[in-house]
């Protein structure tokens, strides 16, 4: 027979076994949109045009991201999980279209080789993450404070153009991903293990938690591109 806690430990890796693979679905899907809007996008001159041709456009389409993201984190509890869902994929197409920009800085072969590089590292550091008996939690405001710092410097070098400081950011900041990587898969992790009071509350949580890797592996990647990147 088993003592209650054996029944509860159960229990917790039922829930994470079932409520990660949603997790990792959602942001495959979300990962998958992006890439077939940025296809999209770079078939078509006119967008293009309309999109890297007007500042106006583009940077709507950057703080239209933004804001995204930020209502989506911030009414998370108060929004369905469909609306909760349409914003994500939401979020991922518009992502896609500004994507599109890469292809037409970097070569298509650098772009695929550093992709699988960001692939099998972000999978890696996202096991680690999961199978560890390590406490992360101390991780995630150190990594949070360098990522400020990564914004800070990067915004300053729009006005310094330092070459310098654009190559120390990216190497930090594929160390910021790769730790954000491994605290925030843990972090999931003890969310689905701690259980939820109804499917819709599993939803909405599972959506949250691909966001927050979707944006890990993407942050991660372009990191990696700005230093394994062939500019055309």
């Amino acid at each position: 027979m088993f003592n209650q806690n054996q029944t509860i430990s159960t229990t917790s890796a039922i829930s994470t076994t079932s409520f990660l693979p949603k997790v990792y679905a959602w942001m495959t899907t979300g990962l998958g949109l992006t890439a077939l809007a940025s296809m999209m996008t770079l078939s078509s001159p006119d967008l293009l045009n309309l999109i890297f041709g007007n500042k106006v456009v583009f940077y709507a389409l950057i703080f239209g991201e933004l804001g995204l993201v930020i209502a989506l984190s911030a009414a998370i509890n108060k929004i369905s999980s469909k609306t909760a869902t349409l914003m994500f994929l939401l979020y991922s197409a518009l992502n896609g279209v500004t994507f599109a920009s890469i292809f037409l800085i970097y070569t298509r072969s650098s772009i695929a080789s550093t992709f699988f590089v960001a692939a099998g590292t972000f999978g890696a550091i996202s096991i680690y993450g999961y199978v560890t008996k390590r406490d992360l939690t101390g991780w995630g405001s150190f990594f949070f404070m360098g990522l400020i710092g990564i914004i800070i410097a990067s915004v300053v070098n729009i006005f310094l153009q330092s070459e310098m400081i654009y190559w120390i950011t990216s190497y930090i900041g594929v160390f910021v991903f790769v730790g954000l990587t491994a605290y925030d898969t843990q972090k999931i992790k003890r969310i689905g293990a701690a259980g939820f009071d109804n499917e819709e509350s599993r939803k909405k949580a599972s959506i949250l938690g691909a966001l927050t890797l979707y944006l890990d592996f993407i942050n991660l990647f372009l990191m990696l591109l700005r230093i394994m990147g062939n500019r055309r």
